[in-house]
């Protein structure tokens, strides 16, 4: 089993890391399964907060923020669309993949909710997982890969290494 963390002390770095790792894949062949953000500009008039994810491989998009008005200082997430996204990666068969990716190992991964079972799912079936994770998650990420998470750094090319190294090792590609 292989599975890999990356974390990075920059805002947005992490996204912007998984995204271009998920596109660089996807146009050499590779078959991935999971979700990243979608990466856009955000114009004068957007809520820079928005969040959308496209789910691996060809979509759909999911919004995963919500509007709590004005003055709302609670968490933006919306666990009904986490549900939505979760569920779209679920339907599809993890064997028919060489690689899963999830953005962000989150507040819903943290009480084992989330993409835990879909990341377990494609542990077992020997697909390697690489999994994204901010500071405020990083111990629960640790206890939840029990020692097994490889620490890559926030480096595009070693990311795309260690993704082609994996495959090989596991015989996905």
């Amino acid at each position: 089993m292989k599975l890999a963390v990356l974390s990075s002390g920059i805002q947005g770095e992490i996204d912007r890391l998984l995204s271009e790792t998920a596109d660089k894949l996807q146009a050499e062949g590779v078959r991935l399964v999971g979700v990243v953000k979608v990466l856009e500009e955000n114009s004068p008039d957007t809520n820079a907060c928005d969040m959308d994810l496209r789910v691996l491989p060809d979509g759909p998009p999911i919004r995963i923020t919500q509007s709590l008005g004005s003055g709302a200082a609670g968490c933006r997430l919306n666990p009904g669309a986490i549900t939505e996204a979760v569920a779209a990666v679920e339907q599809r068969s993890v064997d028919a993949f060489d690689l899963f990716i999830l953005n962000k190992f989150g507040p819903q991964e943290t009480e084992g909710r989330g993409f835990c079972a879909a990341i377990g799912s494609a542990l077992e079936q020997n697909i390697p997982v690489l999994v994204g994770v901010g500071g405020a998650c990083r111990d629960a990420f640790d206890a939840f890969a029990d020692g097994m998470a490889e620490v890559l750094p926030p480096d595009r090319e070693a990311i795309h290494k260690w993704c082609v190294e994996a495959m090989a090792e596991s015989g996905t590609t």
